[in-house]
């Protein structure tokens, strides 16, 4: 699950506003005009554990900021918008969506699963956090220097019971120490298996969960190169927590790294489908549209999971050879498919083909070159 900014120019669009630009330097905020959204996707994978997995988005809300009132306004007026803020928070809108789709899963006959969830740090706070509904794991970034507790101690006393135990280090320090070992576990990231060196410790309580058991995980950042002889770079370690302290970690781990997907679903909506970019002002335009283009682009990815269209061959020049097919390979699988059935053409043998139909002068269709080469 997160969130996404479309941009706008025109004033009069519904639900626009000024928002913090996610692509300003950190030494800088900049402003954006856009409207916001919330996502809720879902991996398809054929087994659990270090394999690649297709993101599908099963749900996107538009999730406008309520018109902060005049100042002639009256109490009841200033009661009501504090109301409809707290209602309209991006992490109350998510925990709902959470709850709901755990419940749709429930009556789709799925009660026995599990609904992991995979979250950044905007999201791994108090209200999503303690108003979570039974059967859904949450997986969330934390602050580095967040102050956690251990377990409580059983004192038989009277009076009220103690809920957070002895002060904790906190994240990066723990990372520092030497006290805690690293673990290497496998995961697939980035088109392979990496070896991500992690440490954890099982049962932690936060003040943000109130009594629910908690579970650090601590990742190191894996070493990557940008040339052959430079030098080895890293990037900023992750601090995770997890709501079931009994989830595997190798699980854990993987769960969290196919977040990924739908940073990448985000990218193709917005240049491949054009989300965000058609010219609509009303309230209901601007929340139909945008989803029905991800409900398009759902569509598109699970017919191409689905589907035994003709698979071309990659271009040479592609960077790495990826295991699952692209959005790209889809619509060039499409379109070949497409154009074999119109054409009265296979593609198995195109070299072959082309050659013998350089000495036809009379053919049925000529201007087959020109369209594959006006395709590219």
């Amino acid at each position: 699950m997160d969130d996404t900014l479309l941009r706008k120019t025109g004033k009069k669009v519904s639900g626009a506003k000024w928002l913090r630009d996610p692509l300003s330097p950190p030494f800088q905020t900049n402003l954006v005009w856009g409207q916001r959204f919330l996502q809720i996707c879902l991996s398809q994978f054929d087994k659990m554990g270090t394999v690649p997995c297709k993101t599908i988005p099963v749900d996107m809300v538009h999730c406008p900021a309520p018109l902060k009132p005049s100042k002639q306004a009256t109490q009841k007026q200033l009661e009501e918008y504090k109301e409809c803020k707290k209602n309209l928070k991006m992490s109350m809108v998510g925990v709902k969506k959470v709850n709901q789709l755990r419940h749709d899963l429930t009556q789709d006959g799925y009660s026995d699963k599990t609904l992991i969830v995979s979250v950044d740090g905007s999201y791994t706070n108090q209200t999503v956090l303690k108003n979570l509904c039974k059967g859904v794991t949450i997986i969330g970034r934390i602050r580095k220097d967040c102050k956690l507790n251990g377990l409580p101690r059983e004192i038989a006393s009277t009076g009220r019971k103690c809920i957070y135990g002895d002060a904790l280090p906190t994240p990066e320090q723990i990372r520092m120490s030497n006290d805690y070992e690293w673990q290497s576990i496998n995961g697939y990231a980035a088109g392979k298996v990496h070896s991500f060196k992690v440490k954890t410790i099982e049962k932690v309580r936060w003040r943000k969960a109130g009594k629910k058991n908690l579970r650090l995980i601590i990742i190191k950042p894996v070493g990557y190169r940008l040339r052959k002889k430079s030098d080895v770079l890293r990037r900023d370690p992750i601090y995770l927590i997890c709501t079931d302290t009994d989830l595997q970690l190798e699980k854990l781990l993987q769960a969290y790294l196919w977040r990924w997907g739908i940073e990448v679903n985000f990218r193709e909506q917005k240049t491949t489908l054009g989300c965000g970019q058609a010219q609509v002002r009303k309230e209901v335009a601007c929340e139909k549209v945008p989803t029905f283009h991800t409900g398009i682009y759902a569509l598109l990815l699970l017919a191409g999971i689905k589907s035994k269209a003709i698979k071309l061959p990659r271009p040479k020049w592609y960077p790495i050879k990826k295991e699952i097919a692209t959005t790209g390979d889809i619509i060039n699988n499409y379109r070949a498919s497409n154009w074999a059935e119109k054409m009265k053409i296979s593609f198995d043998d195109f070299v072959n083909i082309e050659i013998n139909q350089r000495s036809r002068i009379k053919y049925v269709n000529p201007c087959l070159s020109a369209l594959m080469y006006a395709r590219n």
